[in-house]
């Protein structure tokens, strides 16, 4: 699926890629919704379907994944109302063992990804990520998201990777696209970003349920071993 001896760097994605994606579906499509009605006094099913609407509006835009839009937009703590549900972030099962193996391989591990620093925050006081991963990056700090051709640049320009020794890993297609349009030259898929739903059938890409079957070919092809040699 991977040619691991040709992979230096693997930028990683954080929700749907490393946490279970559970959160933030329920976060944004269940308790943000309810909150909001709470608060405001419009009815439920209203709240539900000007905010599908308004995300919709804003998909793959900076905004959708500001808290701080967000929390101007409906004069809400944001930050707050995700502490209310903290317990359902998770990181994948199958994530610590798949980290464990790319840190001992000796590659240069990025998390890369587009949730507001505080989210990002909020997941590493969660979760043990920090623990394995050494470079965080908020695509907020550059003003525009994983799916504009400039945040790669920008990317590049900030780390210095190689597209054609780099592994990208995210759950969203039009990500990986743009990655692909950049010329980042390996890319992989995840398949299952949310454990309360079905797999996707994903041909654009390689694509995972488990990272476990990759562990092996990680470790066999270990940057640490071909620098000794």
């Amino acid at each position: 699926m991977l040619d691991w001896a040709q992979i230096d760097t693997v930028l990683l994605d954080m929700d749907g890629t490393l946490l279970d994606l559970h959160f933030d579906n329920h976060f944004w499509l269940e308790h943000l919704p309810l909150r909001w009605s709470e608060i405001s006094g419009i009815s439920l099913a209203d709240a539900k379907a000007q905010l599908q609407s308004e995300y919709a509006e804003l998909n793959g835009k900076i905004q959708w994944y500001c808290l701080d839009y967000w929390g101007e937009r409906l004069q809400l703590p944001i930050t707050e109302l995700k502490r209310e549900v903290m317990d359902k972030i998770q990181m994948r099962p199958d994530v610590p063992a798949f980290l464990t193996a790319l840190k001992q391989s000796g590659r240069d591990i990025v998390l890369v990804t587009n949730a507001h620093p505080d989210s990002l925050s909020l997941k590493l006081e969660r979760t043990d990520l920090a623990k394995y991963i050494d470079t965080l990056v908020s695509t907020h700090e550059f003003g525009v998201t994983k799916e504009s051709w400039a945040l790669w640049q920008k990317l590049q320009q900030r780390l210095g990777f190689n597209n054609d020794t780099t592994l990208f890993v995210d759950d969203s297609l039009p990500i990986l696209t743009a990655a692909q349009n950049f010329g980042i030259k390996h890319l992989l898929a995840v398949a299952n970003p949310d454990s309360q739903q079905h797999a996707r059938t994903i041909n654009e890409f390689p694509a995972i349920t488990d990272y476990t079957p990759l562990l092996q070919d990680i470790l066999a092809h270990s940057k640490l071993r071909a620098t000794a040699n």
